[in-house]
């Protein structure tokens, strides 16, 4: 299983958020820096658009490991269920294009 780790410690708010999952993804330099953004280019792990480092063959997950996430949810608690909600919502979008759950979120 592919596995990407967030350092929930480095995360106290939206900037540095994305910033976090900017390098830890491989998002491209034309990311918006917005959840609608982050949704989008994690929609495409099994496809060729070169959205993040990472490209899942068809049954793959990719774990979303968020270490200290204890930490993320004391500065930015409505971050982290953002991030849970988004999650939820693009494995939905996977399956409903006849997919298998591309994101397996764990908190540590």
């Amino acid at each position: 299983m592919a596995s990407v780790e967030l350092n929930g410690a480095a995360i106290a708010g939206w900037d540095t958020f994305h910033e976090e999952c900017k390098r830890a993804f491989g998002f491209p330099d034309t990311y918006g820096n917005t959840m609608d953004a982050w949704v989008d280019c994690l929609s495409y792990l099994r496809d060729e658009d070169g959205m993040t480092r990472f490209r899942l063959n068809p049954n793959e997950v990719l774990e979303v490991v968020v270490k200290d996430a204890a930490q993320m949810k004391e500065r930015a608690p409505d971050l982290l269920e953002e991030m849970t909600f988004c999650v939820a919502g693009i494995n939905e979008r996977y399956e409903d294009y006849g997919e298998k759950p591309a994101l397996k979120l764990v908190l540590r």
